[in-house]
């Protein structure tokens, strides 16, 4: 369930043609910064996107636009964090673009059951069920997930709350074995996400960073939503009342994720809309928002300037795919 198309950016002259864009100037960074362009939706009249400027820690730097003819999306740092890039779009105007695809961790185009080095093995100890259980193992040995399933169990024959609670934390060390349903916070676990470009790869482990995503669908109004299992727990923490696309920052114990919000009330009026954000995400899982507190906003693409770090810019962009 995706509605961006991510890329990682290192080549800014090559990186878009546009109908309409625009270059904006901006003063070379020593830290990490994040550009947005941000839709926030008022009550009367036309609402645009504009590019707002974050520092990392959630701060707004300023406002780098405020034409309200057109729509500003998609920006993108240059290599060395002086230059942003990014589309002016007037009504019917022609896009396209070329991107490198960049992780992410999605449901799509779900694998085969399998554990993470590519078999299936039989749960041990106790299965509920009589066939094997797939299972993953994390990339650093020390424990694995087996998604167990009890037939009588009513709530594992649907991907509703309730599902997994089967499903099994078994530390390697030890031996100790911990159903999902004992774990704080859980609410329920259907499918395991996978990195886009690995479908073996079902964990993010960056420094303290130790995590796995579940899926699970609530209902036909609120749709689907992300569990994070943070392994130093454990415990889950819900990214989201409804989706949420964890991003990993390479080589930082930190992830992005672009999160939606549906049925948000737009200030001054009895309407609602549903919103997407881009929030970031630390290793103890506390996040902060990269938007005005109690706004009813649209991410209309982002991009990071990482300093000292590879890759040095990491660009969403929308994208129809």
């Amino acid at each position: 369930m995706i509605f961006a198309k991510l890329a990682v950016t290192r080549l800014v002259a090559k990186a878009l043609l546009f109908s309409v864009s625009a270059i904006l100037a901006v003063q070379a960074k020593a830290a990490s910064e994040i550009v947005i362009a941000i839709r926030y939706l008022q009550a009367e009249g036309t609402s645009h996107a504009h590019l707002y400027l974050y520092r990392e820690d959630g701060k707004l730097l300023r406002q780098l636009t405020n034409q309200n003819s057109e729509q500003d999306s998609d920006p993108i740092f240059s290599p060395d964090g002086g230059v942003i890039v990014f589309a002016r779009e007037k009504p019917k105007a022609a896009r396209e673009f070329w991107s490198e695809s960049s992780p992410y961790f999605t449901n799509i185009e779900p694998e085969e059951p399998t554990s993470a080095s590519g078999t299936s093995t039989p749960a041990e100890s106790g299965s509920p069920t009589a066939t094997p259980a797939p299972t993953y193992k994390s990339p650093d040995g020390s424990v694995e997930l087996i998604l167990r399933e009890d037939p009588k169990d009513e709530n594992d024959q649907i991907d509703g709350p309730g599902h997994g609670k089967h499903y099994v934390l078994r530390d390697l060390k030890t031996g100790t074995e911990t159903e999902f349903g004992k774990i704080p916070g859980f609410e329920g676990a259907f499918e395991i996400l996978h990195d886009r470009q690995d479908k073996n790869r079902h964990f993010l482990f960056e420094s303290a960073l130790r995590l796995a995503f579940f899926g699970l669908h609530l209902n036909s109004t609120d749709g689907d939503t992300v569990f994070a299992l943070d392994l130093n727990g454990p415990r889950f923490v819900n990214l989201s009342p409804n989706w949420a696309t964890p991003i990993p920052l390479p080589n930082e114990a930190v992830f992005l994720t672009l999160t939606e919000n549906r049925y948000v009330p737009i200030p001054g009026s009895s309407k609602t809309a549903n919103c997407w954000y881009i929030e970031r995400w630390d290793d103890k899982l506390t996040h902060i928002r990269y938007a005005r507190e109690k706004s009813a906003a649209l991410c209309y693409g982002m991009s990071m300037y990482r300093p000292g770090k590879d890759p040095r810019v990491i660009t969403l962009r929308r994208s129809s795919e």
